[in-house]
């Protein structure tokens, strides 16, 4: 909008966060049934624990298919259309696993309406985050990426990390049916919000071919991916590093693994438009990568502890400085196609630590993965120095033809 440039910061926050609120309750539906839907498919449905994964897994799988799709539909139709057509899907997958536990004296057919409810919220996670992002960006204005990307993690973030202990709440006082009635009740209410908000203007001009975009932001899209893995197996697989040294306190690490993303993204989120996203990727992945190899050597709790706060505060400005940088290289047409292409890197990367990390620890133990994670990181910090190196050379061949 023309007038974004003469707003205050909180001005500009206050925009921003009226549409990132839709991608807040994308991801509190995301984090609700985490650690509900495990134990109500294996002890109350009598499934396998690898059925009760695969539940969990098949909303990452919709995710990641569906991420360039939700990026395309946003530079086409508008971001406000998409982000209520996520709102609808998460609130339908609320609505199917209510039906669901009303349904768990015949097993098959409330696990097939819990797989179905899945498939729509790994839909809506994408449609309504990315759609929130690209609203973000067209009513601040392109100079403000970085503060509405920042914003987006934030949300998302905080929304998972109180989802998962408010949905075992709900489920020990209402059963199945508690949170995936909030979840129901977040669509429904998400849909009308946006609904009475204003549309964005869809820019216009020519498309390039989807192929284009993402041979403009893999390298971007890899690199996230690569530095994504620290955050992974810290936050799957610390609470089992702690047991096999018989340590006491892996909740603390974790605590203080959020406070360091928290503070890094509040503080130093501004340092994105001053630097540029890509030195401030190559200090992210530095730090990242010493409190990995921090834990991999770790010989008390408390090292682990420092390890998982550096990790954390490393990892934190990776997604909006690598973000800012990609969707820089398309026209404003294409941001959301590239946007989504992006961001599903991220998604890979997660779902990609969990089988690959356990086979490393199947045979190497589980300080192994730590190590494994820092050599990622590093390949994550010698694409963005190739991908700086190459911005060099491009803004001196421009100096000199200017």
């Amino acid at each position: 909008m023309s007038d974004a440039a003469v707003l205050s910061n909180a001005q500009l926050n206050k925009r921003i966060l009226s549409v990132i609120i839709f991608t807040f309750f994308c991801y509190l539906s995301v984090g609700l049934p985490l650690a509900v839907l495990p134990g109500f498919v294996h002890n109350q449905l009598g499934f396998s624990s690898f059925i009760a994964g695969l539940i969990i897994s098949l909303q990452y799988f919709a995710t990641l298919l569906s991420r360039p799709h939700s990026g395309r539909l946003a530079d086409r139709y508008g971001p406000k259309r998409v982000v209520m057509m996520g709102l609808v899907c998460c609130g339908l997958s609320g609505v199917l696993s209510i039906i669901a536990a009303l349904c768990s004296a015949v097993p098959l057919l409330s696990l097939a309406l819990l797989a179905l409810g899945r498939l729509f919220l790994g839909v809506g996670e994408s449609f309504s985050s990315t759609g929130s992002t690209l609203w973000g960006m067209n009513i601040v204005g392109p100079l403000q990426t970085a503060r509405v990307i920042s914003w987006n993690g934030v949300a998302t973030y905080f929304a998972m990390a109180i989802g998962a202990p408010l949905g075992v709440l709900l489920n020990q006082w209402f059963g199945l049916s508690g949170f995936a009635g909030l979840v129901a009740i977040m669509g429904a209410l998400g849909f009308w919000m946006a609904s009475g908000k204003p549309a964005v203007s869809v820019t216009a001009g020519v498309r390039i071919p989807f192929h284009r975009v993402v041979s403009r932001v893999w390298l971007f899209g890899l690199a996230l991916g690569f530095g994504t893995i620290g955050f992974g197996v810290i936050s799957t697989f610390i609470t089992l590093y702690f047991a096999s040294r018989d340590w006491n306190g892996a909740a603390f690490a974790l605590t203080l693994f959020s406070l360091g993303f928290v503070l890094v993204r509040l503080l130093c989120g501004r340092y994105i438009t001053r630097f540029g996203g890509l030195k401030v990727s190559l200090i992210s992945f530095v730090l990242e990568c010493a409190g990995l190899l921090l834990i991999w050597q770790a010989e008390s709790s408390w090292l682990v502890d420092v390890g998982a706060f550096l990790t954390g505060g490393g990892f934190s400005l990776v997604f909006p400085a690598l973000g800012v940088e990609a969707v820089k290289r398309v026209q404003q047409q294409d941001q959301g196609s590239a946007l989504g292409t992006y961001s599903a890197f991220l998604d890979l990367g997660l779902g990609l630590t969990g089988p690959v990390a356990g086979l490393l620890i199947g045979h190497w133990g589980m300080q192994s993965v730590y190590l494994a994670a820092a050599l990622m990181v590093l390949g994550a910090f010698l694409i963005t120095l190739r991908l700086h190196q190459q911005h060099g050379r491009q803004a001196a061949v421009q100096r000199v033809s200017g």
